[in-house]
């Protein structure tokens, strides 16, 4: 743990401009993306605003807002100062102001990898196990925004199936929950005959793996995980990063990233919340990480 701290410290340190002892902030505001309900994800992080706020000395917020764009645009406007983002939408943030935020800190899952799955489920009794099995049917998409709820199942489904993700052209109609939550439930209902979400593929199916989408439906007592099926899973993503905004003064960033870096071992239950499910801790990250999502970000766009 050490030296973790101290190469997250150094790392923050280098790359922080030194900022005029004038510099303060006055609020210190966390954005939350969607995913899940609201409240579960005010109730889940908490712990970190209070702790944040302890050691900032200042007042602390959470903001929760609808969809993912809603913290993407809260950073680029400047009104958020921290967030845990996804792979791609830290991508639509770099593309649209690469001087808006810093990565810092990923999320190391328990085997000591930052890498995570988009995984493709249907109901049991359905009689779905596999891409072929759902020609025809309607699939489910999370938010536009959403590495692993769309941008790479856009990508990868695609190559196996040989044709497009239009509704009509494989599938019988493809559309947004707006979630990863609401994908989940909308399967498990029998809204949508199949869809994607994220886990880190780690653990049990049963459990909804150690960590992500599932995992978080599973603890808040929205699905049995022996109600669903497996039925596609991705190559691995790089899992997406904490990230500041720009140009909040330096002491700020370096207490901020050291209390996101002690946090998994001074306090496990809130990291547990904070962190989607098990996970080893986290480590130092930056931009470089994630060129491979921004030119498939590109792509999408063109």
């Amino acid at each position: 743990m050490k030296n973790l701290l101290a190469a997250v410290l150094a790392t923050t340190a280098l790359t922080a401009p030194v900022m005029a002892e004038e510099t303060k902030i006055t609020e210190f505001r966390i954005g939350l993306l969607g995913g899940e309900n609201a409240q579960d994800r005010l109730n889940n992080n908490e712990c970190l605003r209070a702790k944040t706020e302890e050691l900032l000395g200042v007042e602390t917020k959470l903001f929760a807002p609808a969809d993912y764009n809603g913290v993407i645009q809260g950073l680029l406007g400047g009104t958020l100062d921290m967030a845990w983002l996804g792979a791609s939408g830290y991508a639509k943030t770099y593309l649209s102001d690469p001087e808006a935020v810093e990565p810092i800190l990923v999320k190391v899952n328990n085997d000591g990898g930052y890498g995570y799955y988009s995984i493709g489920f249907a109901r049991k009794d359905s009689g779905i196990t596999s891409l072929e099995d759902l020609k025809g049917k309607t699939f489910g998409f999370g938010d536009p925004n959403s590495t692993s709820g769309f941008l790479i199942p856009s990508i990868e489904i695609p190559v196996e199936t040989g044709a497009t993700m239009t509704s009509g052209d494989y599938f019988g109609e493809v559309k947004f929950t707006g979630g990863h939550e609401q994908t989940i439930v909308a399967v498990n209902g029998g809204d949508v005959d199949g869809g994607v979400t994220w886990a880190d593929g780690l653990g049990n199916w049963e459990d909804g793996y150690n960590s992500g989408a599932l995992r978080r439906a599973v603890d808040a007592g929205l699905v049995d995980m022996n109600d669903l099926v497996k039925i596609w899973q991705s190559n691995p993503i790089p899992e997406g990063p904490i990230v500041l905004r720009k140009d909040l003064p330096a002491d700020v960033k370096v207490k901020f990233t050291a209390l996101m870096a002690s946090l998994p071992a001074m306090d496990p239950e809130c990291a547990y919340g904070v962190l989607s499910g098990e996970a080893k801790g986290v480590m130092p990250i930056g931009h470089d990480a994630y060129e491979v999502i921004i030119e498939a970000r590109k792509l999408k766009s063109n």
